[in-house]
């Protein structure tokens, strides 16, 4: 698993290049905002080796076919409009912009065009109103989960969708635009957010861990430039991979981009990825009290509190057993007939696995009898096997791709139709490329925020965050990020970090009850 040095120190020195040499503009490359966003004398521009790429200015013509890229490539201009939306109780009138900002290299090459899409209030004064930026995961989603399921001002429904489900948005009674405006910012590679640049070595900058969040921060730096609001209080939101990616964009904004931020939020994260690796035996502890929730609805509706007794034997007798090993036989024993009797799960089948289940094996043996599997974003949504007398795994997910179809009609109506924003090509609400293309790093660590949340904390003693996550959640089990908040030192005490945690899955949003719940929970914090 382990590197050569000198392998460690390439993967090193190209993580720091790019963290200084992206910046964006609106129209034309401007000098870089300081001088740390400035590539080391005498280096490769960041993701260069040798000579070879964009970095490469000694021709005339190659300078000219780099322009005609990019500007092929463009997205259309911004385009806003005026929008209203009669919610009970209150209508709502605001700004609605479709648009993008250009992401150049320190040479001023243009490398990308990162996609957002913002509400502003009307009549709110820029210098108090509050202002959220929103991103999603993967990596390689776009942002539409957040802005049409949780979020934005028009919503579609989740809660039991099929693919043939209308796309048609409406209203969204839930909205945070009452006490923030939102910016919804897609990732290049998700939504319409491209590469204009054909040179490879740029392109994988952006398909990594450090070099994404760097991105997406100075993307939010630039749109508060652009719409006058560096004054206004900044909230950041992300979810699954935004996890990753949000303390990390939080950090960036603190120490390079110069942007002072009050509160993150986070929405089913995953904040460290060395649970969920190879042999850790965290990552049984973290999704046993979700797997005994699963179990548990099927009887009648589960709140967290119902679990205490499960979350206790997990952080106790059960990690106590596992930490013992299946050399221990009677240990193994007791605990697989204990996990047994919590989820539900065929003893025999839990004593074959020594009461280690993956979430795989979970998923197809929780209801194996009736051909069935559950869903990993919601564990509580069951579906058919496609191969239920298959050996190995062949099924996807109920939960979340019957959102697939209605999701991506949806945004690209919204967008076409009612914002008047076209770009041409595809829009990519889950880029499988992208996805398949991230490098994650190498070396023994694998990727993890925490890091980026302490330090965030210890430097700005007013700045909050907030956790939420669903119950039947097996993506990213709410129990994981327990366990990290309560390694976390004094000073980022419940005062300033709050776990809240309710009935659903991954997008626990698409359920109306928690949906309410979590927005009370973002409105008293950003107020």
């Amino acid at each position: 698993m382990a590197n050569s040095f000198a392998t460690q120190l390439t993967a090193a020195l190209l993580v720091a290049c790019l963290a200084t040499a992206v910046r964006a503009d609106d129209e034309t490359p401007q000098p870089s905002p300081s001088p740390s966003a400035q590539a080391p004398s005498g280096q490769n521009p960041s993701g260069q080796k040798g000579r070879a790429g964009r970095g490469e200015t000694g021709s005339g013509a190659s300078a000219a076919a780099n322009a005609s890229t990019a500007e092929q490539h463009r997205l259309p201009p911004d385009s806003t409009t005026k929008q209203s939306v009669a919610l009970p109780g209150r209508t709502l009138a605001f700004s609605a912009t479709a648009g993008s900002i250009r992401v150049f290299d320190d040479k001023g090459e243009p490398l990308a065009d990162i996609a957002y899409t913002s509400y502003q209030l009307d009549g709110a004064e820029k210098a108090s109103r509050p202002v959220t930026f929103l991103f999603n995961g993967g990596p390689g989603s776009a942002s539409a989960w957040l802005q049409f399921g949780n979020v934005g001002p028009w919503r579609l429904p989740f809660d039991g969708a099929v693919s043939s489900a209308s796309p048609e948005l409406q209203p969204n009674a839930d909205t945070w635009l009452d006490f923030t405006d939102l910016v919804f910012i897609d990732p290049v590679g998700t939504g319409y957010s491209r590469f204009v640049t054909t040179s490879e070595d740029a392109r994988k900058r952006f398909f990594t861990v450090d070099g994404d969040a760097n991105s997406v921060a100075l993307v939010i730096r630039r749109w508060l430039e652009k719409y006058d609001r560096l004054t206004s209080p900044k909230y950041v939101t992300g979810e699954s991979y935004g996890g990753i990616r949000g303390p990390k964009v939080v950090r960036n904004l603190q120490m390079q981009q110069g942007v002072g931020v009050r509160g993150l939020i986070l929405i089913s994260p995953v904040l460290d990825f060395r649970d969920y690796t190879g042999s850790s035996i965290l990552q049984y502890v973290a999704s046993l009290p979700t797997m005994t929730a699963v179990a548990r609805q099927a009887r009648g509706p589960v709140t967290r509190e119902d679990l205490a007794d499960v979350e206790s034997y997990a952080r106790g007798d059960f990690l106590l057993d596992l930490v013992k090993g299946q050399a221990d036989t009677e240990a193994t024993t007791r605990l697989a007939d204990k996990v047994a009797s919590l989820t539900g799960i065929d003893p025999a089948v839990s004593r074959r696995l020594a009461g280690r289940f993956d979430i795989g094996e979970f998923r197809r043996e929780f209801d194996r009898k009736n051909g069935k599997v559950t869903g990993r974003y919601d564990a509580s949504v069951e579906g058919f096997d496609p191969y239920p007398d298959s050996s190995s795994f062949r099924f996807n997910d109920p939960s979340g791709d019957p959102l697939m179809a209605p999701l991506t009609s949806a945004a690209v109506d919204l967008t076409t139709r009612r914002l008047n924003w076209r770009p041409d090509g595809s829009y990519h609400l889950l880029s499988e490329s992208v996805n398949k293309g991230w490098e994650f790093g190498h070396g023994i660590s694998p990727p993890e925020s925490v890091t980026q949340l302490r330090q965030m904390l210890a430097l700005d003693p007013k700045l909050k965050l907030l956790i939420g996550h669903g119950l039947f959640d097996l993506a990213t089990p709410y129990f994981a990020s327990k366990i990290i908040l309560d390694q976390l030192p004094a000073f980022a005490g419940p005062s300033r970090t709050r776990l809240a945690v309710y009935p659903g899955g991954h997008m626990f949003y698409s359920r109306d009850g928690s949906r309410q719940a979590f927005r009370k929970e973002v409105e008293a914090l950003v107020k």
